[in-house]
């Protein structure tokens, strides 16, 4: 007994011979589907580690509000978590002219899309830019602070509110050098050194009495990190080991270092996907300019790479959720 395979006759286009197409998707749409779908469960992944870990140091973890307070041209003004709600509104606005872009190829208006495409990669580019200026801020630091030998972090307060080291921290560094691969142990070389050596930061808590010091614990009652008496911030700075400066691999003035891992690894990996999305429709823009898609008869091309904006915009909404607001 043969079976009979009923096809569509008035539908004609095939995926190269291989039959009538699914659900009215051309072979190009359906392969950026598949794309997405495992890019993002490859987010997931990542964002799900984020969030266990978070969980198991829920009582050390860094505050966003107090990380990501920087707004370019305004130094000094605390403005938490502005400057990021700014970057993700250019993000999603790019994300509408993404939309208008691929309605006017539907409608084979060349001019509109050309437009509207390179609005786009404006809002890439600012937002490839802002995601610079954040990493920047976050490396370089905005407070400094101490780690101990157990890898506790000792932040710095006055009338509650923390304050840098350049706030309070006077007299000499002394003479310091910075290990080399020739000169350092087991030829390994170190980071620019701090701008305060430890001994400077022990003995200016010492002489102030309107400094304290507050660790990396949060209190369950107040929400913020405990902020330590006179006394048991003495005990704790007799245990420092160095004077740390901003955010890296190793080390983290915020907080817990793993903190910093993450952020750089989840932030890095969307922001590569951001870049490579910003130059694929630079492509696509010169060939819309260039009358490819006039000569194809539609604008397909744009539709995919449409699909592929939107899905990063969605994914920076997760991110920024989790790193950010929660």
């Amino acid at each position: 007994m043969e079976a009979t395979i009923a096809v569509n006759s008035e539908n004609k286009e095939t995926w190269s011979g291989g039959g009538v197409q699914p659900f009215g998707a051309s072979y190009g749409k359906m392969m950026m589907w598949f794309f997405i779908v495992s890019d993002a469960l490859t987010f997931s992944g990542f964002l799900a580690a984020y969030g266990l870990t978070r969980f198991k140091f829920i009582d050390s973890w860094p505050i966003a509000d107090e990380v990501f307070t920087h707004f370019p041209f305004l130094h000094g003004v605390h403005a938490p978590m502005y400057y990021v709600a700014l970057m993700t509104f250019i993000l999603i606005f790019s994300s509408v002219t993404m939309v208008l872009a691929v309605d006017a190829g539907h409608q084979m208006k060349k001019k509109q899309v050309t437009w509207y495409m390179l609005f786009t990669i404006i809002g890439g580019l600012i937002f490839l830019g802002s995601q610079a200026w954040e990493w920047k801020n976050f490396i370089g630091g905005s407070y400094g602070a101490v780690q101990t030998t157990d890898g506790k972090i000792l932040q710095f307060v006055k009338d509650g509110h923390q304050i840098a080291l350049a706030d309070f921290v006077v007299g000499d560094a002394g003479e310091r050098v910075t290990h080399t691969r020739e000169n350092g142990l087991w030829f390994e070389g170190e980071s620019a050194l701090p701008n305060y050596s430890l001994d400077q930061v022990v003995s200016s808590y010492t002489h102030n009495s309107d400094i304290l010091i507050r660790t990396e614990l949060i209190d369950p009652a107040t929400k913020k990190k405990t902020i330590l008496s006179r006394e048991e911030g003495a005990r704790y700075l007799a245990n420092a080991k160095q004077v740390v400066e901003g955010a890296n691999l190793k080390f983290n003035e915020y907080g817990n270092p793993i903190f910093a891992d993450f952020f750089f690894f989840i932030t890095g990996f969307h922001g590569f996907h951001v870049f490579s999305g910003v130059i694929i429709n630079i492509i696509i823009f010169f060939n819309v300019i260039l009358g490819t898609y006039e000569r194809r008869g539609h604008y397909e091309m744009v539709e995919k790479v449409g699909l592929y904006w939107h899905f990063v915009d969605l994914v920076w909404v997760f991110v920024f959720t989790f790193f950010y607001l929660v």
